[in-house]
């Protein structure tokens, strides 16, 4: 029942950690909590499991937490969020209407 909690927040911090990063603006309640779900595990871990388990339970986070991120950029789902427009305008084409509208005022 220890392992399986302590996985469990594992897994809920780097859940919470990912949706900080790309879903939610700002460092809030998600980021605290995700932050706060790793440490959480990785305490207990060394308490009820033993040292040894601390030690991994660290390692794992860390790892996993990089992981996470790495694949979410790979994934490119960010693509679908991103802006990605083009400007089809030129300063050359309102410098020109600038002119002509000039020159239109001159010959009145």
């Amino acid at each position: 029942m220890n392992v399986f909690l302590v996985v469990l927040l594992v897994l809920a911090g780097v859940a919470l950690l990912l949706m900080e990063m790309f879903l939610l603006p700002g460092f809030g309640i998600a980021g605290i909590g995700g932050f706060g779900c790793l440490i959480a595990a990785v305490v207990l871990a060394w308490i009820w499991i033993g040292k040894m388990a601390g030690y991994i339970t660290l390692g794992a986070c860390l790892l996993l937490s990089a992981l996470a991120v790495w694949g979410f950029l790979r994934s490119h789902a960010l693509d679908k969020m991103a802006l990605d427009s083009k400007i089809d305008s030129h300063v050359e084409l309102a410098k020109n209407k600038l002119n002509k509208d000039n020159k239109d005022k001159k010959e009145d």
